[in-house]
């Protein structure tokens, strides 16, 4: 099973444009993810610059509209993600439960869809793109 953890820090919406971690919780971070490649169940992971240097295209009347950041009345906001494989989403949460993470952060924990999880009638549209689904 496939999970992706997001980080959501707290601030980070109304983080000016190059807000970086200081070298102290980078380096508890990356002890973290070394013990998560270690264990083997670190499939990826990236840091994502604020907001503020970010941009969102909507889709009103199916037209699509920029709006460059900081995105007003943004409460969370995501400032980086792990994606790992493990057994279970009780494993997933302890991983998690592991993260160095400020005091005030979320860690939140969602399942990867598999191509298996579709309905059959899906799996059949999606047969023709194999090399877009995850191996």
């Amino acid at each position: 099973m496939r999970f992706m953890m997001l980080m959501i820090p707290k601030g980070y919406e109304d983080a000016a444009p190059g807000t970086m971690p200081d070298a102290r919780s980078v380096e508890a971070m990356m002890q973290y993810n070394k013990s998560l490649r270690d264990a083997g169940v670190l499939l990826t992971l990236d840091g994502l610059h604020p907001p503020s240097m970010g941009a969102r295209v909507t889709f009103p009347g199916g037209r699509p509209r920029v709006a460059k950041g900081p995105f007003a009345g943004s409460k969370e906001t995501l400032g980086g993600y792990w994606t790992i494989k493990v057994n279970s989403r009780d494993e997933a949460i302890e991983w998690a439960k592991r993260c160095p993470a400020p005091e005030d952060a979320i860690v939140e924990i969602r399942q990867m869809v598999e191509f298996e999880d579709f309905p059959a009638d899906v799996q059949e549209v999606m047969a023709g793109f194999k090399e877009l689904q995850h191996h």
